[in-house]
């Protein structure tokens, strides 16, 4: 679904992403993962649109999307839910939903999509009139997951769902995830919680300075001695 090749990106000169290879199979969940600064969220917004690219392809659904606008990307299939979740703190949840269904115009689909959301976040259903701004880190994440899936993408971008919220809700969330993918929605997570996001990924990347390190499997990176000694306490 997915094939990033050698992508290369920089900021003000400075190398962020070198020679970065991803690939994201129809229904799987990939995670890609390492610590704060490697430029996990700079891949993620490359591949949205949002990140200018120095070379490298991105080929979505066998489309080369490179030259491809941010917002002809969503139309294509693909939704990003940004670190920091990025919603409309004033307007209800509510309306946040609807706004996540910009590309649709089919407003009966789009009633029936805001109902599947409240069934699948079934917390959000209760602040369905409530401010965004309002509510707790975690059942924004919720809301931003949701608002994401709006889209009807093939492929969601989730750039660090556990950024910001109670330790609590962070198992919430990663169960959500779950259950989305189950529904046959492809997903590429970027998480700096590299335990959780392994223990839940078909499979994973790490990348360090810029660069994919490592790949394997959740499980294979998981029982990894170099990625256990280098993340995970040596655990």
């Amino acid at each position: 679904m997915l094939q990033v090749r050698n992508l290369r990106a920089s900021y003000d000169g400075v190398l962020a992403l070198s020679k970065v290879d991803i690939d994201v199979k129809p229904g799987s969940l990939v995670a890609l993962v390492g610590g704060n600064g490697n430029g996990k969220s700079t891949t993620l917004r490359a591949i949205a649109g949002l990140n200018k690219v120095d070379a490298g392809s991105i080929v979505f659904d066998n489309t080369d999307i490179g030259k491809v606008p941010p917002f002809d990307r969503v139309g294509l299939g693909l939704s990003l839910v940004p670190e920091g979740r990025r919603l409309f703190g004033r307007l209800s949840v509510q309306r946040n939903l609807e706004l996540g269904a910009y590309t649709r115009s089919d407003k009966h689909e789009i009633a029936e999509s805001i109902e599947e959301m409240y069934t699948t976040f079934p917390i959000i259903k209760e602040r369905r009139h409530q401010l965004a701004g309002t509510m707790s880190g975690g059942e924004q994440q919720m809301l931003a997951i949701a608002r994401g899936l709006m889209a009807k993408p093939r492929l969601l971008l989730l750039d660090e769902p556990s950024w910001g919220i109670a330790p609590k809700f962070v198992t919430k969330v990663l169960d959500t995830i779950q259950q989305v993918n189950a529904k046959g929605v492809s997903i590429l997570l970027v998480e700096q919680n590299l335990h959780k996001a392994l223990a839940i990924a078909h499979y994973g990347y790490v990348i360090q300075t810029g660069r994919i390190v490592m790949e394997g499997t959740g499980s294979e990176l998981l029982n990894n001695d170099d990625i256990k000694k280098a993340y995970l306490g040596g655990l």
